[in-house]
């Protein structure tokens, strides 16, 4: 049977874009159907914005840092609005980026909402076009806790469209963007509580390392609320009354609320039982581990299926499809080592196993080695600012099964030890090693 296309992917987004490119390099026919802004989460309100907020939030620092290395004191104001708008400029320029490339690699780029008519079969405004195979990588939404009053919250692609800062947030959640978008407006002036209905931030993450990041954003003025059940949102004004349970005090007056707490599948419209795909309890398509839904010519990748939600980790399942599907070489991608900057300010980041997984796993043969330390960076000022580094190590085989650091730089150096740990690095690899001094690197072969 003739189809239109090769491959039809639905879903710009990073995850979408790889496979694109990928698959053109094999001389594959493929089109690519987005109904919203190209780069999907990622680079309109995820990934790219967050990092370019907290590389505004981190100037107020370096400017009083400045003064104990010569520099004549100065006072400056950030300007929110500035901001989003060279954030903005950004974002378009990497839309039409995208979109170069797309059309010079051949790919045809096509604008509407798609639904599937049959396995073979999408309709993307009013247009029926066929293809061989189908790939889903349609992201995730947030979706906001059921509770009265959750319509006067906002999500991650409100915050950056706002016109000027709240002078008080609360955010509802726990997770890493959570952790990352709180300390960013911190440092920006904003005060930030921060409100989880679990037992402590990050949980998934190595106890030390949650502790060290609790801490740090403590002392810098976050008010962190755990086991903190949400009860109601009022409208108060101009401002919003958030009342909880479990606290002495249990009404927050604040501007504005962010909600962070959960990312669904965007499935909304699809249309997947008349191709004959099945979705997971949790609402995330099923596939197998070739990422291969239960519908044999479809599959699916990124944060609509139930993996982890992670731009890299999408961008890596899309080209392992291509490369299975087109390339002749079958890939299963590995979730194990996985680093993630799980903070900005403080900057931290992790890979691998936390503490208790560890000795879950391997018992009494688990040492764990620490190292608090100041970068030198901080060691002209009265700045009493400590970065720390915890290695989980498997004794028997002296195999590096963990590690975790809050400081300068983490996201750097733990990108690049989870290059050596997938090699099987060892303790004694890493004490063999000789650092770059000075840096925050070299305490990785001392630690």
């Amino acid at each position: 049977m003739s189809y239109d296309y090769d491959l039809l992917i639905i879903g710009a987004g990073s995850a979408g874009l790889a496979a694109a490119k990928r698959a053109t390099s094999y001389g594959v026919h493929v089109g690519i159907a987005e109904q919203a802004d190209v780069g999907g989460a990622c680079i309109n309100y995820g990934c790219i914005p967050e990092k370019l907020m907290a590389y505004a939030a981190n100037f107020s620092s370096l400017f009083s840092h400045a003064i104990s290395y010569g520099w004549s004191e100065f006072h400056s104001n950030f300007d929110w609005s500035k901001f989003i708008a060279a954030k903005d400029q950004k974002v378009e320029q990497l839309h039409q980026l995208h979109i170069k490339y797309l059309k010079e690699s051949g790919v045809d780029f096509i604008k509407g909402r798609a639904s599937f008519v049959d396995a073979h079969t999408l309709d993307i405004d009013g247009r029926q076009i066929t293809a061989d195979k189908i790939l889903i990588t349609v992201g995730a939404q947030p979706l906001k806790p059921n509770i009265p009053g959750i319509e006067y919250t906002i999500t991650p692609k409100e915050l950056f469209q706002m016109n000027i800062l709240p002078k008080h947030i609360a955010i509802i959640g726990g997770d890493y963007t959570t952790v990352k978008t709180a300390g960013s407006l911190n440092k920006l002036g904003v005060k930030v509580t921060l409100i989880t209905d679990l037992p402590q931030i990050l949980p998934a993450c190595d106890q030390d390392f949650i502790f060290c990041i609790t801490d740090i954003m403590s002392q810098a003025g976050i008010e962190i609320l755990t086991n903190t059940k949400l009860d109601i949102i009022k409208k108060a004004g101009n401002k919003l009354d958030v009342f909880y349970s479990n606290h002495e005090n249990n009404i927050l007056n604040c501007d504005t609320v962010l909600s962070l707490i959960l990312l669904l599948p965007n499935l909304n419209n699809l249309y997947l039982d008349k191709a004959g795909i099945k979705v997971s309890q949790k609402g995330a398509i099923m596939v197998d581990k070739y990422s291969c839904t239960t519908q044999a010519n479809i599959f699916a990748v990124g944060d609509c299926i139930d993996r982890l939600q992670l731009t890299p980790v999408a961008i890596a399942e899309a080209r392992a499809f291509v490369e299975t599907e087109f390339g002749n070489k079958p890939q299963i991608l590995s979730y194990e080592l996985v680093p993630i900057t799980v903070s900005f300010i403080p900057e931290a980041a992790t890979v691998g196993l936390a503490e208790t997984q560890a000795r879950e796993k391997f018992g009494e043969s688990i040492h764990c080695y620490y190292e608090k330390f100041q970068p030198l960076f901080y060691s002209l000022n009265e700045h009493n600012e400590k970065s720390f580094i915890k290695l989980i190590v498997e004794s028997n085989s002296e195999r590096v099964l963990g590690v975790h650091m809050v400081g300068d730089s983490a996201t750097e150096i733990i990108q690049t030890i989870a290059v050596a740990m997938k090699l099987g690095a060892t303790k004694k690899d890493l004490n063999n090693n000789i650092g770059i001094h000075p840096s925050s690197a070299e305490e990785i072969f001392s630690v």
